[in-house]
């Protein structure tokens, strides 16, 4: 499904102050053994259809009610990703509002990752 303009314009504007990774940093985190909290945005029904090794769960629509507690530590490395990289940069520039100090959005997403053939895990 497109993009609306007034959509993609929201994800411009959060973009101006989020920090990005794409695909191919992420798996170079990940193989040089770099700590950091994996975070699908997806909804429900995405993550049970595959994600990525080592991530949690915490969809856009909850993010804000629930990081507290599945991530209490504000000062940690969080890399959050969605499909393509929309939803993720909206969740990263509210966890900067909420004071999380090193949020990154990949750009790519999940269509990037199974792209770049890399790993998925599926709960079916």
């Amino acid at each position: 499904m497109p993009h609306t303009n007034a959509f993609l314009d929201i994800v411009n504007d959060a973009k101006t102050r989020i920090q990005e990774t794409n695909v191919a940093q992420t798996q170079a985190w990940i193989d040089q053994g770099e700590t950091f909290r994996l975070v699908d945005t997806r909804e429900d029904r995405e993550w049970i259809q595959g994600h990525l090794p080592n991530a949690i769960h915490l969809s856009k629509g909850v993010i804000e009610r629930d990081v507290l507690s599945a991530i209490p530590n504000k000062n940690d490395k969080i890399v959050l990703y969605c499909g393509g990289g929309y939803r993720s940069a909206l969740a990263a520039d509210n966890l900067q509002k909420m004071g999380y100090t090193n949020v990154w959005s990949m750009d790519g997403g999940v269509r990037g990752w199974v792209e770049a053939n890399l790993p998925m895990v599926t709960d079916a």
